[in-house]
């Protein structure tokens, strides 16, 4: 994760041509001094194109997993305090639906003319949208737990207004939970988006996404430097992984 947070920060630093230039004196080259990684099929640099995709994918990830960690937070809170039946159902009805089938679906309904950068953002907000059931459910049964808490009955025999006690004794409880149901978004997400693009569905071209470079090994021939994204993915999933364990 520290190196992915790298290539984010330096992205725009290192010393590493244009992930849109195209070198057509360099069509389709092997690794050299020049491209590290080699060139694609127009001339691009795969490490420019990989380094751009890494920063695009962790900080929309992000984003998104930001937001739908708030989300479960807002719908776990209506459902221990306002009408727990009504939102624990609507919280199962989400769960039991197949939300990746609804996302392509969703997706597949964009006009064919829509910008990269559109495609892009469209296919995060619906992830972050259609993600919050998992995240909801788990907060939901903490938020439960820390209303019938020991320290909780206290501060209500004590003359605590429900409101002092929700901003005093459970949010800050809570942080534990939200970090863990933040860092486990993230890779749901980073596959999910990797799996849209490795079906055409994510940003078209020319941006680069790590679905985008993992479509190129539908006709893999030996090692190629396309299974570097697949490494990173496989990297930032087992970062966030532990980053759940230690939160």
């Amino acid at each position: 994760m520290r190196i992915a947070l790298g290539i984010i920060l330096l992205a725009s630093v290192l010393p590493i041509g244009s992930w849109l230039e195209q070198n057509r004196d360099f069509i389709a080259s092997r690794p050299s001094l020049h491209f590290p990684l080699g060139t694609d099929d127009l001339g691009r640099d795969r490490l420019a194109r990989l380094a751009y995709a890494t920063r695009t994918s962790l900080v929309l990830s992000g984003a998104a997993a930001l937001v739908t960690t708030a989300v479960a937070t807002i719908v776990a809170g209506a459902a221990v305090y306002l009408c727990d039946g009504l939102v624990t159902g609507w919280i199962n009805l989400m769960l039991s639906l197949p939300w990746l089938f609804l996302l392509l679906a969703a997706r597949a309904l964009l006009p064919l003319n829509s910008a990269p950068s559109t495609s892009l953002w469209v296919t995060y907000a619906l992830l972050a949208l259609l993600g919050w059931a998992g995240p909801a459910r788990v907060l939901r049964a903490r938020i439960v737990a820390l209303r019938d808490s020991g320290f909780v009955l206290h501060a209500r025999a004590a003359g605590s207004s429900e409101l002092r006690i929700l901003a005093r004794q459970i949010v800050p409880n809570l942080e534990p939970v939200l970090l863990a149901q933040f860092w486990t978004s993230i890779p749901v997400f980073v596959l999910a988006e990797a799996n849209l693009g490795f079906l055409g569905l994510s940003a078209g071209e020319p941006v680069p996404t790590w679905g985008n470079l993992l479509r190129e090994l539908q006709d893999p021939i030996g090692l190629r430097p396309e299974c570097f994204a697949a490494l990173a993915v496989v990297i930032v999933s087992i970062s966030c992984l532990k980053k759940v364990r230690h939160a």
